[in-house]
């Protein structure tokens, strides 16, 4: 196999690639696949239905190893494969590749399944493991020893490393493939009642050491892993190699088509020779583009580092790209299936712009999410001619985009809050929020204008007077005036007290893995701020985990699902209403 087949080309997308010719961003944007990200998948399974191989049958499997979390590049997989099997009628198995022990926990299987569902596909009845064919294995792996095509082995890791060679240096043969067929069984029957130590030896396939693809040299079928199985207890001390296992679990459950990722290419040869050896049903790899997000990484084993290492809270961290992590900070399954559907199925690896998933959230939290009033960096106003004691009931709409949500209740009252920095005591030209002297519009309420500010001994501003044009009931004034700011506000003796979690990105670069020293160097400090003193509108006394909302002018926000509770409430920012990431990166090159 050409050297080449180890390359992978890698092409970054950015966001607008996904828009068409002359399309520009916003609200209204369709997003289209590109033709370099046709489904090409899509293109075999039709061509094998038309020429009714299997009998036109489809029949796919998601084959996790339950070792981790699912991250956002595991959705891909699992709406690639349990979406093409509900698109051709046909069926997908869920599969745990759980062959390795001291790895493995049953809160990775259970969390596995949960994100499968929320996602909103099902395996039915089809839920399966590897270690339901232990056996069956066992015995596929006695009859290539018996027909000379797979032998037990002596060399020590580092040493079976060494004679394995390079992608520019054949192997060469270990000094114990020679040995006999019975001598062989004899040796593997030993490791199966565990008479060896872990790693003492192991069962190799016997097929060409000098072959280009180092795949195909000699790779090793079974090791010995004295470790107790989350399944089997105790009964196994040899466990097949994901190469042996992957392609014979396959067929065993009558897969037609066993999508990988890229990684899995170089590899695709030993999955057939498997297959042909031992006359088995041959299943067909198809192999497809991994995804790769900016500003994040999606390798479980450096999810694992963040985790280990208390970057993180655990798994489920809102900044983290686990499926787990996305639903606690608020990201929708319509959101992540459309994501998905927009980049596409590509041979090439690319790395995706963050900002196309962002939109896609927005976009579906738009339509849905109920509009509501809170102050994050509350500054208090008393508006001294507004009669003392007065409470007024004003209707707030709770989605522009749809009508048939209604309205609901706000209450305005002598004494409310805005953000501290919706007022500047000597704002610069164009900033036409409030400043002494100046007239902006209350959202839902009246004009008002700032005529005192009251200041701390530091000279820090802790308070506005204002007065308010009761005419201007709604937001409208009856002269015609105009002004150019509409203020979100709470009412300050109706405001409830919360805690806001403001997430952004988890690291302060593109591609973090592509950088020369250690990735977590590039940990954004400041993925996450959490402000104690918020205010809301009282109406979100009653928020319940898993309704967003829409808080005016700030951004888009879920209840915490583990932290909140009566006594303290706590919402975690999904996602702005606007991408500021670029303005700071170019603010800071600027600066440079």
């Amino acid at each position: 196999m050409p050297q080449s087949i180890f390359i992978k080309t890698f092409r970054r997308f950015p966001f607008n690639h996904y828009l068409g010719k002359g399309e520009k961003m916003n609200k209204n944007t369709t997003y289209k696949e590109s033709s370099t990200t046709s489904n090409f998948i899509k293109n075999i399974i039709e061509e094998d239905i038309r020429t009714n191989k299997h009998n036109g049958r489809i029949h796919t499997r998601f084959p996790p190893e339950p070792n981790g979390y699912l991250h956002i590049g595991h959705a891909k997989a699992i709406c690639l494969t349990f979406g093409l099997a509900e698109e051709y009628k046909g069926l997908c198995n869920l599969r745990f590749d759980d062959t390795n022990p001291t790895k493995e926990d049953v809160e990775y299987v259970e969390s596995i399944k949960e994100d499968i569902h929320w996602l909103g596909f099902d395996w039915g009845d089809r839920l399966y493991y590897a270690s339901d064919y232990f056996d069956i294995l066992y015995e596929y792996a006695l009859k290539l020893i018996k027909d000379g095509k797979a032998y037990v082995c002596d060399l020590s890791p580092d040493e079976i490393r060494e004679y394995r060679g390079t992608l520019t240096k054949p192997g060469k043969n270990s000094p114990y493939r020679s040995r006999t067929v019975e001598e062989n069984l004899k040796l593997f029957e030993k490791m199966k009642n565990g008479e060896f130590d872990n790693g003492a030896c192991v069962l190799r396939a016997k097929i060409d050491m000098t072959s280009p693809n180092m795949n195909m040299r000699d790779p090793i079928m079974y090791r010995i892993i004295h470790a107790e199985h989350h399944r089997t207890g105790d009964k196994w001390c040899i466990y097949p190699s994901y190469d042996f296992t992957h392609g014979q679990c396959d067929s065993i459950e009558k897969i037609t088509h066993s999508l990988c990722d890229l990684g899995f290419e170089g590899h695709r040869p030993l999955y057939n020779w498997f297959i042909e050896n031992l006359e088995i049903f041959p299943s067909r790899q198809i192999e497809f583009a991994r995804l790769n997000l900016s500003y994040t990484v999606l390798s479980k084993r450096k999810l694992r580092e963040l985790v280990e290492g208390n970057y993180v809270s655990g798994w489920d961290d809102p900044r983290m790209p686990t499926l787990s992590g996305l639903r606690r900070r608020g990201y929708t399954p319509e959101s992540i299936k459309d994501f998905c559907e927009r980049i596409g199925m590509a041979k090439a690896e690319s790395l995706v712009d963050i900002a196309l998933l962002e939109h896609c959230l927005r976009e579906d939290l738009n339509k849905h999410a109920p509009r509501v009033m809170a102050v994050l960096h509350p500054l208090k106003i008393i508006i001294d001619n507004y009669p003392e004691g007065k409470i007024e009931e004003l209707d707030a709409v709770n989605n522009p985009e749809d009508s048939s949500m209604g309205t609901h209740k706000v209450p305005f009252s002598r004494e409310i809050f805005i953000e501290q920095n919706d007022f500047m005591e000597n704002p610069p030209k164009k900033f036409w929020r409030l400043s002494p002297g100046k007239e902006v519009r209350l959202r839902y309420a009246y004009f008002i204008k700032c005529v005192k500010v009251m200041k701390d001994n530091d000279g820090n501003v802790v308070e506005l007077h204002c007065t308010y044009d009761a005419k201007t009931k709604g937001g409208n004034a009856p002269d015609g005036r105009k002004v150019k700011a509409t203020l979100h506000w709470v009412s300050s003796k109706h405001a409830i007290d919360a805690e806001v979690r403001l997430y952004d990105r988890l690291f302060t670069v593109e591609n973090p893995l592509a950088e020369q020293d250690d990735f977590k160097n590039y940990l954004n400090p400041k993925s996450l701020e959490v402000l104690t003193s918020c205010k809301l509108e009282p109406s979100l006394t009653n928020a319940k985990v898993g309704i967003h909302y829409q808080f005016e002018r700030l951004g888009y926000f879920c209840m915490e699902s583990k932290d909140s509770s009566n006594k303290k409430l706590v919402f975690n920012r999904t996602v702005t209403l606007r991408d500021q990431w670029e303005k700071i990166q170019k603010a800071q090159k600027q600066k440079k």
